[in-house]
């Protein structure tokens, strides 16, 4: 790299076929030297999308490379809430594929919407609980700027998508909270119950009756 990168007749941002970048390529691999030789570059743009709208940063956060994500949220130039084509943020990336870590740095930035929405109308929370990813959940969960019942296009709130796929952990994360519906009926009428039981996804649907019932009495006057 060094080598070519001393020549004078090689360009060090040319695309390939594909629309990506040396850089991009060497974020898809985490080949943190390459890509602080190549950031050193003036002639390097670091936040070129590829043939499909995904930014060295997102194609990070894809495959998980934090030390790759540092580097390149140390830049001032890079976009850390763009979206893909299909509308996909770094962020959603990380949380669907479930890479806490990355999750973490990216929620600590103020320029990053955390309850964005895809081509699909599906936030980060709903892929991570879709994925049964329950440390990124919890981190979504803790912010205040994340709505936990918000439904996507088909009207699947998180819970429903959890149930739907039998994630008893995040279902019981959910279930915590006081401001998720239970009974909430997505486009084609099913509720969360609805799909456990479809599912067969007993440990599920037993969660779900345990907790309309222990809400069922606490609702109940106290006898004198």
């Amino acid at each position: 790299m060094r080598l070519l990168l001393g020549r004078g007749d090689v360009n060090p941002d040319k695309l390939d076929g594909f629309g990506r970048t040396p850089l991009l390529h060497a974020t898809m691999n985490g080949h943190e030297g390459v890509l602080r030789l190549l950031l050193g570059r003036r002639d390097v743009y670091p936040d070129k999308p590829d043939s499909y709208g995904e930014t060295p940063l997102s194609r990070a956060t894809l495959t998980g490379r934090e030390g790759v994500v540092r580097l390149l949220l140390g830049r001032g130039d890079v976009n850390p809430d763009r979206p893909n084509r299909y509308g996909r943020t770094p962020l959603l990336h990380a949380t669907m594929n479930g890479h806490e870590g990355v999750v973490r740095l990216l929620l600590g930035r103020r320029d990053v919407s955390p309850d964005r929405l895809d081509w699909l109308d599906r936030t980060p929370l709903v892929y991570a609980a879709m994925n049964g990813h329950e440390g990124v959940v919890r981190l979504l969960l803790g912010r205040g700027d994340v709505d936990p019942d918000r439904p996507d296009g088909h009207g699947r709130t998180p819970l429903s998508h959890a149930a739907r796929s039998g994630h008893e952990g995040v279902v019981q994360l959910l279930l915590g909270r006081g401001d998720v519906d239970l009974d909430r009926r997505d486009n084609p009428g099913l509720t969360p119950l609805s799909y456990a039981c479809h599912c067969k996804h007993k440990g599920v649907v037993k969660l779900i009756l345990d907790w309309k019932s222990s809400r069922l009495n606490l609702s109940r006057p106290s006898e004198a």
